[in-house]
């Protein structure tokens, strides 16, 4: 293995990527109109021009992603490490707390509500009855966070960053992911390879700041309606406060140690939520409506992955949902392959592309479908909140038609603050990997990015909700250079499985002919 290079912090990246987030900062405070009037001028190029070569982009991951895990080479190692690092539940926990936690607390018990009332274009609504109405909306969630979603994330960009790591020895940035094509260049002041690190840092970036504020005004929604305390500004901002807070804590421990026990106790809070509303739930309903609507999506994978009818529709739900996750890909590809050394292709690619989909589906058929119950027996009971009062107000909704609604209530709370702080920090994380090019990146660096994140999110408040969607929204603008960064592990990531079969069959045979010298040598 090269002895690693460029570990030097790269402090143009850093001041590029930190400076371009004051400026938006800024300007939002100046004027929060012309802000808002670009963004959504950027949004529509990006969701007009780009929409369909992301929707293909997504649906080539993980065609080819499923064809490597399940090919001869499958069981290849990753990391040049035979044991993994961290156990099986640890490691998925942590890897479920990337995606999911971005927003899946409230969009579960929203988007289903959603569909339900509108149902997609798709699928039409004539002389559709509100009960076969129930599973093209759930299943339409499921399409928005399932397969595609999760593929993007953590796969074959994952696999090229891992050998350019930990087998060549080069710092673990976004712009590894071209060094299959420019080589050892990508890494010595390259332009491109710089860009690739600031739009990276960015977009990512973007959509975390997006989910602090969000959170925010949806915990001060909830507390307000638990509690009446008055939802104001300052309750907004010392919920961020609170939440980054642990998130420094977190970050500053290490994902040894912080990362990995938020993601832990988090998924044991969910899965422990989940199991309480299916039991005192409508559980039949949960069940079979989980099973229908999977069923249904398989039915109908590549129609609804590959709709490119309602263009307006597209860019508010398919489009924006895969630009906002497309931009968080790279940083979060870093922080997989950092959680993921020991593991086997097929193991990485089952865990991310699969298991994971799969319990974001039947969490969403959990909270959604409880929704859905609620609003088919009592309609306006789920839905007029939702109108009212957007995504917070619908978990309340949903939450008060249960038993113990009070305390499953504040689970959902304190869920989606240790959902989004275990976003913050792993974030954080890999934002300090890139400028610092090691997976021990200093811990002021660490901390630094979620102070930094916490202070720009909380600024936004004051200035309104509508900096805050500004700032959401422009996670996709970024996604047009990120998803270019992405186009090439669609050929490289292959040819880098076959490479490392070569060597390690090399590496083998060697080992065996000094076995054999060993012993002729007795």
């Amino acid at each position: 293995m090269n002895t690693i290079k460029n570990l030097k912090t790269d402090w143009t990246t850093f001041a590029v990527s930190g400076g371009f987030l004051f400026l938006f900062v800024i300007i939002a405070l100046a004027n929060i109109d012309l802000v808002e009037s670009m963004v959504t001028e950027s949004f529509n190029w990006s969701v007009t021009f780009f929409g369909a070569y992301w929707q293909l982009l997504l649906l080539g991951n993980f065609v080819v992603g499923i064809i490597l895990a399940f090919s001869k080479y499958g069981n290849l190692k990753l990391g040049k490490m035979e044991k993994p690092e961290n156990g099986s539940f640890r490691w998925i926990s942590m890897i479920l707390c990337t995606l999911l936690a971005s927003g899946g607390v409230f969009w579960a018990a929203s988007e289903p509500i959603y569909h339900f009332v509108t149902t997609p274009p798709l699928f039409g609504n004539d002389g559709m009855t509100p009960q076969e109405a129930i599973i093209p909306a759930l299943s339409q969630s499921f399409v928005h966070w399932g397969f595609l979603a999760w593929a993007c994330l953590g796969t074959l960009s994952t696999i090229v960053l891992m050998y350019v790591h930990y087998h060549k020895g080069y710092p673990l940035k976004p712009r590894a992911i071209l060094y299959p094509i420019f080589g050892e260049k990508i890494f010595n002041k390259s332009i491109i390879g710089s860009t690739a690190d600031i739009v990276s840092i960015i977009a990512v970036a973007a959509g975390t700041m997006g989910p602090i504020g969000f959170l925010g005004l949806q915990i001060g929604y909830g507390l307000h309606f638990l509690f009446d305390i008055p939802n104001t500004l300052a309750t907004n901002i010392i919920v961020v406060g609170a939440l980054i807070l642990i998130a420094a804590i977190s970050v500053a421990t290490g994902v040894d140690r912080g990362i990995q026990f938020l993601s832990r106790l988090n998924v044991i809070f969910v899965v422990a939520l989940a199991a309480i509303i299916l039991i005192i739930g409508p559980t039949m309903f949960l069940i079979d409506s989980f099973i229908g609507a999977q069923a249904f999506q398989l039915q109908n994978f590549f129609q609804m992955n590959l709709y490119r009818g309602d263009q307006a529709w597209l860019g508010y739900w398919t489009v924006f949902f895969w630009g906002w996750f497309l931009g968080y890909a790279p940083m979060l590809a870093i922080f997989i392959s950092k959680i993921s050394r020991g593991r086997s292709i097929r193991e990485l690619i089952v865990a991310v592309s699969i298991i994971a989909p799969l319990v974001s589906n039947f969490w969403f058929s959990v909270v959604g479908g409880t929704g859905l119950s609620y609003e088919l027996t009592n309609p306006g009971s789920i839905s007029n909140p939702l109108a009212e009062g957007g995504m917070p107000a619908t978990v309340m909704a949903v939450m008060d038609q249960l038993p113990m609604g009070f305390w499953l209530a504040l689970g959902f709370l304190i869920v989606s603050i240790v959902f989004v702080s275990t976003t913050v920090d792993s974030i954080s994380y890999t934002v300090a990997v890139t400028l610092q090019g090691t997976d021990h990146p200093q811990k002021w660096m660490r901390v630094f990015w979620v102070i930094l994140f916490g202070i720009l999110s909380a600024v936004l408040l004051t200035i309104g909700e509508g900096s805050i969607q500004a700032l959401q929204n422009f996670i996709v603008v970024t996604a047009v250079p990120v998803s270019l960064l992405l186009l090439p592990p669609l050929w490289t990531a292959p040819a880098i499985v076959k490479q490392m079969d070569k060597e390690q069959k090399a590496e083998a045979s060697a080992e065996t002919a000094k076995e054999v010298k060993v012993k002729v040598a007795k």
